[in-house]
């Protein structure tokens, strides 16, 4: 399912900085986030650069984590936001600029302040327990992807927390477009061939 601007891929891979999405683009993502944490801004803004090299040359749709002002600056035109962001951000030089946004939600307050913003895309989790970070919100499950796919309508809904390729076919029957998946692939013994798993999975879908 998707907008009338926007396509998103079922793999939705989400790395913590450039060299990770150097090394898994070429593989065959069609759909990266790159999500840069505790980094000065000149980093950020260089590793944004380079990121977005890339996935023009693979033909592949960069979303910047948090950081919309240098979207904004180096032409990247896909952001997503957490709720703090969002509270912060400039929304109407975001949409003049016309960077499609991305936003997350965990429960039904934050769902109406994303829906408010005129996403291109609503991001819910966690799906299941994720070891990633410190969560204050407990696993949604499948019934709350259900809910959020009734709620948003054709809005493309992305999930995130605690995926495996053994959960997808779920994840995906209960109304989620596309998996935000981190830990999975990055924690893995061999993350090329995890990555690749993963394509094909869902390409076969």
């Amino acid at each position: 399912m998707e907008s009338s601007q926007t396509r998103l891929e079922r793999f939705y891979p989400i790395v913590p900085d450039v060299g990770w999405l150097e090394r898994i683009v070429p593989l065959g993502v069609k759909f990266v986030q790159l999500r840069i944490k505790d980094a000065p801004p000149a980093d950020v803004t260089a590793q944004a650069k380079r990121a977005a090299v890339v996935c023009r040359e693979n033909a592949c749709t960069l979303v910047l984590n948090d950081y919309w002002e240098i979207a904004l600056d180096t032409g990247i035109d896909f952001v997503h936001l957490g709720q703090e962001d969002l509270r912060d951000a400039d929304l109407e030089a975001i949409k003049l600029a016309r960077v499609r946004l991305g936003i997350s939600t965990h429960d039904e307050a934050e769902l109406d302040r994303a829906l408010a913003a005129e996403p291109d895309y609503v991001a819910l989790g966690p799906i299941y327990e994720t070891k990633l970070k410190a969560m204050a919100w407990a696993p949604q499950g499948l019934d709350k992807v259900c809910e959020w796919r009734s709620k948003i309508g054709c809005l493309p809904l992305v999930a995130i927390g605690g995926l495996t390729p053994e959960r997808a076919a779920g994840v995906l029957a209960a109304g989620a477009d596309s998996l935000a998946v981190i830990t999975d692939f990055i924690t893995s013994p061999d993350p090329d061939a995890r990555v690749q798993h993963w394509l094909r999975q869902l390409q076969a879908r």
